[in-house]
């Protein structure tokens, strides 16, 4: 089962503004459980596409994704998105970084640190998450999500709309 959240379009990389939210895979046997999974699962499938847009732009590979904020502290989440990329995910033990890195700028401006390699030895990881999956099964998961964002795509068309009163 997969979620497309294009609740407004959807954003980088794919840039479709009529594209709408969608489930996609239901079953007589699908349960919250399952969707919230797909749901949670969409987020990992959405860095994934742009990591892959960024590496096709700048040629650079990825070699390992550090990642921050609420979501951050669901392993579920990170060890999918290992798996998803082919390399480590490492979460912080400080998750809310946007705060932390707004109070070391503040710092680092009044003097409070000398520089940025002094901030640096702050950042403590918590845990590592490396890819568990065989390629085969991940070429696979991202096949069908490709094309659950195919299905997503388009769906609101304005003209048509406005020709029907709607």
């Amino acid at each position: 089962m997969y979620v497309v959240p294009a609740f407004t379009g959807l954003g980088a990389p794919h840039w479709d503004a009529y594209a709408r939210g969608t489930i996609i895979g239901i079953t007589r046997g699908t349960t919250a459980g399952h969707i919230a999974r797909a749901a949670l699962e969409s987020i990992a499938f959405q860095v994934a596409d742009l990591i892959d847009a960024m590496h096709a732009d700048s040629g650079v590979p990825l070699k390992v994704l550090r990642v921050d904020g609420g979501a951050a502290r669901n392993d579920t989440l990170l060890q999918f998105q290992a798996d998803l990329l082919g390399i480590p995910v490492v979460r912080p033990a400080i998750t809310e970084t946007t705060s932390l890195g707004a109070a070391f700028l503040a710092g680092l401006a009044v003097g409070f640190w000398k520089d940025l390699d002094e901030i640096e030895t702050y950042w403590k990881a918590d845990k590592e998450f490396v890819p568990a999956r065989l390629a085969s099964e991940v070429e696979y998961l991202r096949a069908r999500w490709k094309q659950a964002l195919a299905r997503a795509k388009g769906w609101h068309d304005p003209a048509s709309q406005a020709r029907s009163g709607a």
